[in-house]
C-alpha cells in the first residue's frame, strides 16, 4: 500500500540546489559590491553608476539563466514552475504601476514576497528580477536604475523564500513583518546606487569621497531616514504589512493550490507493510 506526502508539508515547491545555491551567493556578494564600491574606493567626479549600471545588468542575466538551468537539471524547476514565473511576473508588471509614486505605495512587493514564500529563493530571486525588468518595459522605465531594482527585488523574493516554516495565522504574522524589514531594506540599497553621486559638498548628509566608511556611511543613514525613510520607505512598508495582513490567506491558498493542480513536483511515496 502506498500513500502520497501532502504537497503543502514540503520546505520549498521548487528547492534552491547547490548549484544555484553558489551562483546565488556569487551573484549577491557581486551585487553588493556594484552598490557599495563608493564606500571603499573614491570615485572621481565624472563616475558614476550610469557607467556600471550597463555591466551589473550584463551581470543579472547570466545569473538568471544558470539559476534556472541549474533548477531545470537538478529537477527544481519544470515547464509548468517557468510557466507559473511568466504569469506572475506579468501580474506584477501590471500591479506595480498602480500605486508606484503615490507617498511610497507600491503594491508590488506583497506579491513577490508571498511568491517567494511558496515557490522558495531560487524561484523568488528570478521572479524578482523578471517583475522588475517587465515593469520597466511596460512604465518606459528603463535606465541606469533598473539592474539594481532587479538585483534589489531579486533579495527581497529571495529572502522570501528563506523564511523560517510556519503556518496560519503565525506565518501571516511572519510574512507581514518581513515584509515591512524588506521594505526598509530595499529603500536602504536603492538610496546607495545613487547617493555618493547626487548631492553636492554643502550639507552634512553628503558624500565625502575619501572619508572613512563608517563616516559615509553615519552620513548616508541620516540622508536614509530624512528622506526616503520618510517620504517612500514608510509607505512601502505599512503597503506590504497591510496587503499581506487582508490579502496574503487568500493568495497563498490560491499559489498552493495551483502547484497541487498543476504537480509540480512528482509525488513522494513511500511504502507501508501489508
Amino acid at each position: 500500500m502506498s500513500a502520497v506526502v501532502p504537497m503543502s508539508t514540503r520546505r520549498n515547491v521548487v528547492p534552491i540546489g547547490l548549484r544555484s545555491g553558489v551562483v546565488l551567493l556569487i551573484a549577491s556578494v557581486a551585487g553588493l559590491t556594484m552598490f557599495l564600491w563608493p564606500l571603499l574606493v573614491s570615485p572621481s567626479e565624472s563616475t558614476s553608476h550610469r557607467s556600471d549600471a550597463p555591466f551589473v545588468f550584463v551581470m543579472i542575466l547570466p545569473v538568471i539563466l544558470m539559476v534556472v538551468l541549474a533548477e531545470l537539471r537538478g529537477g527544481g524547476i519544470d515547464t509548468k514552475s517557468l510557466a507559473m514565473l511568466g504569469v506572475l511576473s506579468a501580474i506584477g508588471a501590471a500591479l506595480r504601476p498602480m500605486g508606484a509614486g503615490v507617498a511610497g505605495i507600491e503594491t508590488v512587493f506583497f506579491l513577490l514576497i508571498l511568491a517567494g514564500r511558496v515557490y522558495g529563493p531560487g524561484f523568488g530571486f528570478v521572479l524578482g528580477n523578471t517583475t522588475m525588468f517587465a515593469s520597466a518595459l511596460i512604465t518606459a522605465g528603463v535606465g541606469p536604475w533598473l539592474p539594481f531594482q532587479m538585483l534589489a527585488a531579486g533579495w527581497v523574493g529571495m529572502g522570501a523564500g528563506m523564511l523560517p516554516k510556519v503556518r496560519g495565522r503565525a506565518e501571516i504574522a511572519l510574512l507581514a513583518l518581513y515584509g515591512i524589514v524588506a521594505a526598509f531594506a530595499y529603500g536602504f540599497v536603492m538610496n546607495m546606487w545613487f547617493w555618493p553621486f547626487s548631492i553636492g559638498t554643502d550639507t552634512q548628509l553628503s558624500y565625502v569621497p575619501g572619508d572613512a566608511v563608517i563616516s559615509n556611511l553615519h552620513r548616508f543613514v541620516l540622508y536614509t531616514i530624512g528622506t526616503s525613510t520618510l517620504g517612500w520607505d514608510i509607505g512601502r512598508a505599512v503597503t506590504n504589512a497591510v496587503a499581506i495582513a487582508l490579502l496574503g490567506p487568500a493568495v497563498l491558498v490560491t499559489l498552493r493550490r495551483a502547484v497541487r493542480r498543476a504537480a509540480f513536483d512528482s509525488p513522494a511515496t513511500f511504502q507501508n507493510g501489508g
